[in-house]
Parts: structure tokens; sequence; C-alpha cells
């Protein structure tokens, strides 16, 4: 059995995706639900999955718990909220009340998007992760490699907290560079309490076709620091349809990983850790 332990779902009917933009993502411009991956999933062997959020919105949490509630193939959610609210606690407790609540995993920010690289390290941010480490719950990470460093701060900072690095920190496929990339992120895989998702990696290629071979640097430094037992496979469909199918992601991340590894990285690692 594998898990898919990053994906997501929208409806532009109900919300627009304000980060789709420009000629690039134009095919990501319509609804993408969880009816249309559950037959790409099964084909694929998957069997659990996680969704996770896009917007910063609080609307969307509620609705990505709902739709996990209606859909077995949903295992965990990982949602949105403000971090520097001063009732952040109360609001993940309100979280974990609503329908579907129970399968709130984690909470993550577009911290991508934050124009201080040391965004984590301000202290209503690092007040609202205690928050998110009191409440159970995970970190996801999205971020680009020049932010590498304060994600390391932040895990030094909160040793109670999981931090999960989605699509490996966003390395510089494109360029066929690995620094600084390669060093932010073994400074990360360092702390013991940091997980790491072989994840988005055929986007990150840019618009040049995609190949296992030009992946696997990329792939072996994340394996070299993180280990399989901390390391999970996302999809991170439907972008990955940008580049990849999602038969084709999943392959590819089989390949990547090596045998020895696929049973934690493909199913161990996410079911631990995100409590699925």
């Amino acid at each position: 059995m594998t898990v898919d332990a990053h994906h997501h779902v929208w409806d532009l009917s109900v919300r627009d995706q304000d980060w789709i933009t420009g000629p690039g993502l134009r095919p990501l411009r319509r609804n993408f639900g969880v009816t249309d991956l559950e037959p790409l999933a099964r084909a694929a062997g998957v069997d659990r999955t996680v969704l996770v959020q896009t917007v910063t919105v609080p609307e969307e949490t509620p609705e990505l718990l709902a739709l996990a509630a209606q859909h077995e193939l949903i295992a965990g959610v990982v949602g949105w909220t403000d971090l520097t609210r001063p009732d952040v606690a109360e609001e993940l407790a309100r979280l974990r009340e609503l329908p579907g609540g129970r399968y709130l995993k984690g909470i993550r920010h577009q911290v991508q998007n934050e124009p201080d690289p040391e965004w984590l390290l301000r202290a209503d941010v690092r007040r609202g992760l205690a928050a998110v480490a009191a409440a159970g719950l995970v970190y996801d990470l999205v971020v680009l490699p020049h932010q590498l460093p304060a994600c390391a701060g932040a895990a030094a900072a909160l040793p109670g907290l999981v931090f999960v690095l989605d699509h490996a920190g966003k390395p510089p496929v494109a360029s066929g560079a690995l620094e600084p990339w390669a060093s932010g992120l073994r400074a990360l895989a360092a702390l013991p309490n940091t997980i790491c998702k072989l994840s988005g990696l055929v986007t990150e290629a840019g618009p040049a076709a995609w190949t296992v071979a030009g992946l696997r640097p990329y792939a072996d430094v994340v394996l070299d620091a993180f280990g399989p037992g901390r390391l999970m496979f996302g999809s991170d469909w439907p972008v990955c349809t940008l580049a990849a199918t999602y038969g084709e992601v999943l392959d590819a991340a089989r390949r990547l990983i090596g045998a020895p590894g696929h049973g934690q990285v493909l199913e161990a690692t996410a079911t631990r850790v995100y409590g699925l």
C-alpha cells in the first residue's frame, strides 16, 4: 500500500486560486476534485492521501475537513490558520470540533510568499507554532531555498514540534545547481524533529523536459540527509500535471528511492508522522 502525503483540490466556482497566474500555470485554471483523483490513485496503488491547503483564507480548511469526512481516500488534512492571531490555540481547537475535524493533522502557511526571509523566527509566529505543537499537530513548511536557514532556526527553537519540509525545499532543478540549497537542506535535516517530502521535483525542473537522471542528484541529497525513515512521498497533484501524470510521478519516486526504502518513503513515514 502507498500513501500520497501531498495533494490538493480546488473548485474555482467556490474560490479563486489567486496563485494560478501566467501562461505556464494556465492548465491548472480549472476544477480539480477528489473524484478526479480517486481513479488515478487506485490505478497507482495509492490507498490513503493527505490533502493540503492552497490558499490563506479561514474558510478553506473547514471545507477540506468536510471532504475528508466524505471520502475514504483522504486520511489526513494539512490546513491553514493565521499563526499570529492571539487566539490561535482556540482556533485550532475549534477546527477539530468541526465535521471531519479529526482529520486535521497539520498546519501550513505560504511562507514562500513572505518577503521577510526570517518570518518563521518572528515572536508572534513562534508563539503560533508553539500552539500547533501543543495541539499535537505537525507544521508543513512550503519555502524557497533562501528560507531554509530560518526553517532550521525555528525547528531548533521548537524541538517539540515536527516540521515537514514540502517539495524538498524547492531545489533549483531547472538550473542544475545544488548550492546553497543542499547545504540549507542538510542543516535542517540535522535536527531530529524534521521530515522531508519527496514531492514537487518534476515541476521544479521548469519548462525543460524532466528525467529521472536529472532529478537524481537532488533526490540523492535528500535521501542522504534525511534517510528513508524521515522521508515521505507526495504527488503534488494536480500541480504535477504541468509536467507529468500521476502515475509517472509515483514511478519516478520509486526509481529515485530504490527498493530498500520503498516501505518507509511510500507508506510508513507519512503514516507515523501524520498519525494516519
